[in-house]
């Protein structure tokens, strides 16, 4: 078995493809990747926030190994 990833743009785009799979009869599952849980929203926004007001400090990328 094989799998196939599709980056879908837009709504539009999903239901052509969705369209097609159906129409050949193929099997298929949908996953919605790369979605951050609500606590790593909050730290994220909060590290963003941290790093714009100067809370923050950073290392040079040479430092940081």
């Amino acid at each position: 078995m094989e799998t196939l990833r599709i980056d879908i743009q837009n709504e539009q785009e999903k239901k052509v493809i969705l369209a097609f799979l159906d129409s050949l009869n193929y099997e298929y599952k949908i996953e919605k990747g790369d979605v951050m849980t609500n606590e790593q929203i909050k730290e994220f926004d909060q590290r963003k926030a941290d790093f714009l007001s100067g809370r923050a400090t950073s290392l040079p990328w040479s430092e940081g190994k």
